[in-house]
């Protein structure tokens, strides 16, 4: 079955490139890291607990922080303000290597900014969500209303990137409506691609892109600078790539690095993304009207609104990057969806699979301005 459905209504990863460790087991595991783990599950609730009633406009930031991001940087700082929270761009957690004309970054606060405004309905504050091209600032201003709770609002704190091999089962042609229905933005465009040939080349693309990156020196010091092997480290950072959200095993900091060049290869790697992808019910793409940071914020909330929508319907979903990040693979990613000239902004796998453990996030005190 084929299914394409494309919108553009008038009305930004995430993370990838995470380790897996081949070959290491339990023995690869201290006492210090098993026993941490229930510490580390314990603290990752806290911050995906369900709003009060009446929410302060600081659990509505812990919403927002629970959105996709890239590389799990969390690029955001958000200032709480009269009838308004902000959201700045925190330069400092750029990845200029992956990133380099910050398109991830706005995607990303994009993504909060959803999160944000979704929540702020269901405590019946409905908002308005605008943008500063000068600033780079997101404004959400609230207004009094009813509260307005929503099933992509509950969807929230269970929403992962969830790397890992899906159970290949085919999503139902409603479901897909649902799905770009959700997603429906002004100035962004879907394509949803269901057909095995089209999602073959996908896969193909895949690899190609992570070959070149993993031959890039640059991208490898920049990613292991995001990696997380041990559950202490994930919590202290409150960020980053931990190992066990991606299948992978705890491993003790001083082993980590010893055992990541042996094992964390172009070959291996891309074997893995080709299981991923043989499992994969469905791709989405979206492109934003024009290639800038205005759009890249429309494509981040429409993006986060196809994943809390597909968590809604039991789905899961993981960003793949690597069309999109290596700037020469674009072109055919664009003549792919039947959109060629335009820049594909995300591209994103979704099928029915087990959830993973869920990425930390940082403390709201640490990411208000």
């Amino acid at each position: 079955m084929t299914v394409e459905r494309r919108f553009s209504r008038r009305a930004t990863l995430i993370g990838g490139g995470a380790v897996v460790l081949a070959g290491v087991g339990a023995a690869g595991l201290g006492y210090r890291e098993l026993a941490s783990l229930k510490g580390y599950d314990a603290a990752v609730a806290e911050s995906r607990a369900a709003l009060a009633a009446q929410p302060a406009a600081r659990d509505l930031v812990r919403f927002a922080t629970l959105a996709a991001n890239g590389h799990n940087t969390q690029p955001w700082l958000f200032r709480i303000g009269e009838n308004r929270i902000d959201i700045l761009p925190d330069r400092s957690r750029r990845t200029p290597v992956v990133d380099p004309d910050d398109h991830h970054l706005f995607v990303s606060l994009g993504c909060a900014a959803e999160n944000l405004a979704l929540a702020s309905a269901a405590a019946g504050l409905p908002c308005d969500v605008g943008f500063d091209p000068a600033s780079g600032a997101v404004s959400v201003r609230q207004q009094r209303g009813a509260p307005v709770a929503s099933p992509l609002f509950a969807a929230i704190p269970h929403r992962q990137s969830t790397r890992a091999v899906y159970d290949g089962r085919v999503v139902a042609p409603e479901l897909l409506r649902q799905l770009a229905e959700a997603a429906a933005e002004p100035g962004v465009s879907l394509v949803l691609l269901t057909d095995r040939p089209r999602l073959n080349h996908i896969r193909d693309l895949v690899v190609a892109g992570n070959s070149a990156q993993l031959a890039d020196a640059a991208f490898l010091r920049e990613l292991k600078s995001w990696m997380r092997f041990t559950p202490q480290r994930a919590l202290a950072t409150g960020d980053g790539l931990f190992s066990v959200t991606s299948g992978a095993p705890v491993l003790p900091e001083w082993l980590a690095p010893l055992l990541l060049d042996q094992v964390f290869t172009a070959s291996s790697e891309n074997a893995k993304y080709a299981r991923q992808m043989a499992s994969t019910a469905g791709v989405a793409v979206f492109v934003g009207d024009r290639a800038d940071p205005a759009h890249w914020l429309r494509v981040g909330r429409a993006c986060q609104r196809f994943a809390l929508q597909a968590t809604a319907l039991g789905l899961r979903h993981a960003m793949i990057n690597q069309p999109v990040e290596v700037a020469r693979l674009r072109p055919e990613l664009a003549r792919l969806i039947g959109a060629p000239g335009v820049r594909p902004d995300l591209a994103m796998r979704f099928g029915y699979g087990a959830c993973l453990p869920f990425s930390a996030r940082r403390s709201v005190e640490a990411v208000l301005a």
